[in-house]
C-alpha cells in the first residue's frame, strides 16, 4: 500500500497518508492511457469545417463561352474546382469525430494515470485548501509555494467559488471538479493536486 506525504497551502508536511493499491497502485496500461487521451481529444473536436463543392457555390448557371471556335479550352461553369471562385474538390464537411471509450475502460485509465503520477513524484495531497477572499494574487502565492513551474491541475472535491474564481486568470492552473476528471487532464500537468478529503472520494469512486 503506498503512503504519500500531506502538506499544507505553505507545502509543509503535516502527516502521511496510506493510498489504496486498487487506485494508486495498478499496473500502467500505457496504450489504454493513449486511447483514454485519444477519445478525450476527439470528443472535444467541433468537426465543423465545411466547404462548399461546384454544386454548391452561388453561380455559374451560364456556359462562359460556346464550346467551338474561341480558342480557349471548353468550359461548361464558371464553378468548376479548376477557376477562381469555384468550388471545393473533396473539402471536409461537418462530421462525428467522438470516440466512445467503454466505461471500465474510461475508469481503469484514470486509475493509471492516478498511478503513474504517483510514481513520478508529480502527485501532491493537500490537507486543506481554503482562501480567504477569491483573489487571484492569494492563489498565485500558494501556486508558487506548490509547484514554482510548469502546469499544475488542482482536483476540489467539492465546488468552491472563492478558488474557481481566484485561479481562472492563472494560464498555469487548472481547476477541475471530482466528477468532471478525466485522463487527459490528469497527465497533462507537471503537478497534480487532491486534497485529503478529495483522495478518499476518488478511491470511493474509483475501487468499485
Amino acid at each position: 500500500m503506498p503512503v504519500i506525504k500531506v502538506v499544507n497551502q505553505d507545502n509543509q508536511p503535516v502527516g502521511e497518508l496510506s493510498l489504496s493499491d486498487k487506485v494508486f497502485g495498478v499496473q500502467v496500461n500505457k496504450h489504454l492511457l493513449w486511447e483514454a487521451v485519444q477519445s478525450h481529444l476527439q470528443n472535444i473536436r467541433r468537426g465543423t469545417a465545411s466547404t462548399k463543392t461546384r454544386g454548391e457555390v452561388s453561380g455559374g448557371g451560364k456556359k462562359p463561352w460556346k464550346q467551338k471556335g474561341t480558342g480557349r479550352a471548353r468550359a461548361g461553369s464558371s464553378r468548376s474546382p479548376l477557376w477562381y471562385k469555384g468550388g471545393i474538390t473533396f473539402g471536409p464537411k461537418p462530421r462525428d469525430y467522438s470516440w466512445d471509450l467503454p466505461k471500465q475502460a474510461r475508469r481503469e485509465a484514470l486509475r493509471c494515470a492516478l498511478t503513474a503520477k504517483l510514481a513520478d513524484g508529480e502527485l501532491l495531497v493537500l490537507d486543506a485548501l481554503k482562501l480567504t477572499a477569491a483573489k487571484t494574487k492569494e492563489m498565485a502565492a500558494i501556486l508558487k509555494k506548490l509547484n514554482p513551474t510548469g502546469k499544475t491541475t488542482l482536483v476540489l472535491d467539492e465546488k468552491d467559488e472563492a478558488i474557481r474564481l481566484s485561479g481562472r486568470n492563472l494560464k498555469s492552473l487548472r481547476i477541475l471538479n471530482l466528477e468532471n476528471i478525466n485522463t487527459y487532464d490528469l497527465i497533462d500537468c507537471d503537478r497534480l493536486l487532491l486534497t485529503r478529503s478529495g483522495v478518499t472520494k476518488v478511491e470511493e469512486s474509483l475501487s468499485r
